[in-house]
């Protein structure tokens, strides 16, 4: 990694997510019943529907949700979801990529090209921008009040098992091995409250957004988060400071 920065996306649209907290819950349902449906109900036996839970409680959705979407996967009539990627570039050709959970695939690839085209984007072939991507597991850290410095963030790190950290004035940014991410976030949280801890696509180069397009580019995602089978949308821009 060299220079990029996440946090700075993640900040400008905190407000935007927070406001659209009931669809992320039905959202993480479904990854929550996928997830258990495919390595079992038992987070301790079943690496990803530990992620799935735990990336639930962060989004400090009720236990009970949790424990219902758990318990469909057990039954017979439970909906059979599959996962797809779509791919393609937004205004001032930043590339997006859309991870779906869908069981109907039809409606899903209809939605989605519907968005790209009405809000001035292309859709693009499968491979068409995913090799611009890296998985990556990703921790942030809130520098405010933190009496730490960047020599010691940086052992707590590297004895941790990640593989890099990047410091700003705002914020510690770690970037992990996916396989190593749940190691080293439980060993940094013994430690630290985490403001943020998840696996992710991160661009391998971010895109300055032009002013003019910033607007088109946060509409696109908006409608792509919006659509009820969009699981994730990552994109390359770099959003200008607000």
């Amino acid at each position: 990694m060299s220079g990029h920065s996440k946090w700075n996306n993640i900040q400008g649209r905190k407000n935007a997510q927070d406001a659209k907290r009931g669809k992320i819950f039905q959202k993480l349902s479904r990854e929550i019943y996928m997830a258990a449906k495919s390595g079992g109900p038992d987070p301790d036996s079943n690496p990803q529907l530990r992620l799935m839970v735990d990336k639930a409680r962060a989004a400090n959705m009720p236990k009970d949700n949790i424990k219902r979407a758990i318990d469909k996967s057990t039954g017979a009539d439970g909906a059979n979801y599959e996962e797809i990627t779509y791919e393609g570039y937004g205004p001032a050709g930043i590339a997006i990529l859309v991870h779906t959970l869908t069981d109907n695939r039809n409606r899903t690839a209809s939605a989605v090209r519907a968005d790209f085209t009405r809000n001035s984007g292309n859709l693009g072939e499968s491979g068409s921008v995913s090799f611009m991507f890296d998985r990556r597991g990703y921790i942030a850290i809130d520098r405010e009040d933190l009496d730490v410095d960047e020599d010691q963030m940086f052992e707590d790190v590297i004895n941790a098992g990640a593989e890099d950290l990047q410091t700003s004035d705002d914020v510690f940014e770690i970037y992990t091995d996916p396989k190593d991410f749940a190691e080293v976030r439980d060993e940094l949280q013994k430690k630290y409250e985490l403001d943020t801890a998840e696996l992710t696509m991160i661009p391998q180069t971010y895109v300055p957004v032009p002013e003019d397009k910033v607007e088109q580019l946060e509409r696109l995602i908006d409608r792509l988060e919006d659509e009820d089978d969009v699981s994730e949308v990552y994109h390359s821009g770099e959003f200008p400071d607000a």
